[in-house]
């Protein structure tokens, strides 16, 4: 008996080591990302734009500076946050063997470094033709540890293992699609620095790769992890899960018209892509229990539902685009709604719903401060989405001075939710709390 008890007691203790390590190889991809957000994202973009205002035309600012702000938030701030929960949400939904842990820092340190190194190539143009190609291999790689890691993902019932859900087969596309998307980003490095003068991506190339990233990986990543959360979190119905293939079907028909060059039929099932997401998703039907809204603010829901009014207006400016832009305004307004509006409000909703559980069990630090980053994101990219139509495209000319202050709300924004996070994990487990507040 005493024999049974010390093997039970030293597979606790091991659980527990396990545990408080994945918790710390996730905190060190969010810390991460967020800085990616705040420095390299948010504040060259606040930059950029306010450069842009001043000379009141596109053309002044370098378009490698801008391409360097496009990574920087698509692969260092949102890329970062994906691989980071990823490492943690599969090790604890299944059986990855015990050095996934030590794979999550292999690959942390792949990916970071080539992060760094695109942000040296782009803006210090610091021997890019040698740094842009490397970036990118790292961040290949590093992707790769991942891939290899949690494809030996084992579901914890074996009865269940013949049959996936439909939320992880569309998290599994997203994966996918994160794969193709950083074998295409090297070889467009690789023919930058061969081909090219300048470490800038040529433009028209540039616009069509843009969708690779944004409907191949990051919205149907968000589409799957809603898909497992928002029927709790939300208390939705389950997901239909042919709603939910037929908007990934579109989304990657999409894609690969945009790459033949068929913009304005690719930009046309976008609408249609979206409405068949929110269908599967019964984002807009009634909830059928209670939202749970424990540790977060009352205004969760409306958020996460307001996340896809944005994805909805994202998906219809693209379609404009293809058709009516002239100036660079309408793609960009329908990337900002989308980047911002709804990929950015979503982790700014489900972050930090989710972060503090998964990095210690921790307690979010303020709701109000949750409210106020959500309220002045939406605010923000409210802001830069009316005004920058009208200003690059020449409509209404005063539009050029609210650009700035659509830049600095959106900073605002962003630094109180990485403040809340910091925060938040600067704070004791919620059980530590208790014992205290008991003492």
């Amino acid at each position: 008996m005493s024999a049974a008890i010390r093997v039970l007691d030293g597979r606790t203790a091991a659980a527990v080591s396990r545990e408080a390590s994945l918790q710390k190889l996730t905190m060190a991809y969010i810390a991460t990302g967020l800085l990616f957000m705040l420095l390299p994202g948010t504040f060259l973009g606040v930059w950029n734009l306010i450069s842009i205002s001043g000379e009141h035309t596109l053309s002044s600012l370098s378009a490698a500076w801008l391409q360097a702000h496009g990574h920087a938030q698509i692969f260092g701030w949102l890329g970062t946050f994906i691989l980071g929960i990823g490492f943690y949400s599969l090790s604890k939904m299944g059986n990855l063997p015990a050095f996934a842990v030590s794979r999550g820092w292999i690959s942390f340190a792949l990916w970071t470094s080539g992060l760094a190194l695109r942000w040296t190539g782009n803006v210090m143009l610091w021997e890019w033709r040698i740094v842009l190609p490397l970036s990118a291999a790292l961040e290949l790689a590093g992707f790769l540890v991942f891939f290899r890691t949690v494809a030996r993902h084992r579901p914890a019932k074996p009865a269940a293992a013949g049959k996936k859900e439909p939320w992880m087969l569309v998290v599994i596309a997203s994966t996918i699609g994160f794969l193709v998307t950083l074998v295409a980003n090297f070889a467009v490095m690789m023919y930058v620095a061969l081909r090219l003068n300048d470490p800038a991506i040529p433009h028209v190339l540039d616009q069509r790769l843009l969708m690779l990233p944004a409907w191949g990986f990051l919205v149907p990543a968000v589409w799957g992890f809603n898909a497992r959360w928002l029927p709790i979190f939300l208390g939705l119905r389950a997901p239909r899960a042919r709603w939910l293939f037929a908007a990934l079907g579109m989304a990657w028909i999409s894609i690969v018209g945009m790459l033949s060059g068929f913009a304005v039929l690719s930009t046309a099932l976008l609408p249609a892509a979206a409405l068949a997401a929110i269908e599967g998703l019964g984002v807009f039907e009634p909830s059928i229990r209670p939202a749970k809204i424990n540790g977060v603010h009352p205004t969760f829901p409306i958020f996460v539902r307001g996340a896809y009014v944005w994805l909805m207006i994202a998906s219809l400016l693209s379609f404009a685009a293809a058709i009516a832009d002239r100036q660079g305004g309408i793609w960009g307004a329908s990337r900002h709604a989308l980047t911002v509006g709804f990929l950015a409000t979503m982790v700014f909703a489900i972050g930090q719903r989710i972060l503090p559980a998964f990095c210690g069990a921790r307690v979010l630090f303020s709701r109000n401060l949750m409210f106020a980053s959500l309220l002045l994101l939406n605010l923000g990219c409210a802001l830069r989405v009316c005004s920058e139509i009208p200003a690059y495209e020449g409509y209404f000319h005063q539009a050029w001075s609210v650009l700035p202050s659509s830049a600095v709300t959106e900073l605002v924004a962003v630094t109180l939710f990485a403040a809340n996070l910091a925060l938040t994990f600067a704070r004791p487990p919620a059980h530590l709390l208790k014992e205290r507040a008991a003492a």
